[in-house]
């Protein structure tokens, strides 16, 4: 110390003397000899600048290493509740409508056991349909066995629907009906109430592929009031049905229609029944109005496709001469309604 102050009074003793350079001065402090202290001193400010810049960029990186960690977990948590979220919508029971028969009362696989089985009549009826059109559909548009293609396709997703009680089984059950709804419109639509600025059936199906389409989408929305909205459909295909059959003379055809809406009426008291009024249908020990809905329902379409394809017949295809009959046999009081075409065809060979 008594050094280094001496050394400090000759400086000054020279700086009296003569003019030096600030950088000179520490010169001459740092590079003398015996004085090396100002140079270690210097040295520990470096070395303990170094221990906190260390410090602190090692607590950074764990702060990193952490947000990375965190966000890690974040993205494989959102996936695990993607993939239950997935999960969920296929499990029993998801969906939010739940029918008034009792659920798992023969089988603990099968929710509605009832209601289950009651929509194989979908698997019945569709062949049969199928079948019975073949010579109209073949004379007239092929794709007329789409309808009852899809049909096959409600029965199907009805009875998983109702063995599940899903959300998946709920949604594609009522679309599948809401694509039957649309190949029928597509195909049958009289050509005399279509929109003004529409002539023909090719600009029509376009139209309702894209109504059916949004309306595909749309109800993802607020699925409980879809199937609402499908027996709003029904209903107005009922008024386009009254409309046609004013004109018309054929008794057959008169016979047909009062039978194809009986049998609608008695099926949609049925779906409403069910739904409101479960409570007296419990206390009566009888619930099994929806499975009754399904047997009806596809009967009275059996009647009122087969109705309006035989109004399309004498409109599109009037020289193939198209009549009703009855299957299995024409005089019986009950049976399935078909067209027979009794006149030449276009289709048919010529000798």
């Amino acid at each position: 110390m008594l050094k280094y102050s001496k050394t400090l009074i000759i400086v000054s003793e020279q700086k009296l003397k003569k003019k030096v350079s600030p950088f000179q001065t520490f010169l001459q402090l740092t590079c003398r000899p015996r004085d090396v202290k100002p140079f270690s001193t210097l040295m520990s400010y470096v070395t303990i600048s170094c221990k906190r810049i260390g410090s602190v960029s090692m607590h950074l990186l764990y702060h990193l290493e952490q947000s990375n960690t965190d966000r890690l977990d974040n993205c494989s948590t959102g996936g695990v509740y993607s993939s239950e979220k997935m999960a969920g919508v296929f499990s029993y029971e998801s969906s939010e409508i739940d029918w008034c028969e009792d659920n798992y009362k023969y089988s603990e696989h099968v929710v509605e056991y009832f209601n289950t089985m009651s929509s194989f009549f979908f698997f019945i009826i569709s062949p049969i349909m199928l079948y019975l059109l073949h010579p109209y559909a073949k004379e007239r548009n092929l794709a007329i066995h789409m309808v009852w293609t899809m049909m096959i396709f409600v029965g199907l997703f009805s009875a998983y629907f109702h063995m599940t009680l899903s959300f998946v089984g709920q949604m594609l059950d009522e679309l599948s009906i809401l694509w039957v709804l649309a190949l029928g419109y597509a195909v049958w639509f009289p050509r005399r109430l279509f929109p003004s600025f529409i002539k023909e059936r090719s600009t029509f199906s376009s139209l309702v592929l894209v109504v059916t389409v949004i309306t595909t989408v749309s109800s993802f929305v607020k699925p409980t009031a879809n199937a609402y909205v499908l027996n709003c459909f029904g209903l107005h295909m009922l008024y386009v049905l009254a409309v046609e059959m004013r004109c018309c003379t054929d008794r057959k055809a008169l016979r047909l229609a009062k039978v194809s809406v009986a049998l609608w009426v008695l099926a949609i008291s049925c779906w409403i029944s069910d739904r409101f009024g479960c409570s007296f249908w419990q206390r009566l020990n009888f619930c099994y109005l929806h499975g009754i809905w399904h047997i009806l329902i596809v009967t009275a379409v059996a009647y009122g496709s087969t109705l309006i394809a035989y109004l399309d017949a004498n409109y599109e295809i009037p020289y193939s001469l198209p009549g009703l009959q009855y299957w299995p046999c024409d005089k019986w009081a009950v049976g399935l309604p078909h067209i027979v075409l009794k006149g030449t065809t276009k289709t048919q060979k010529r000798c």
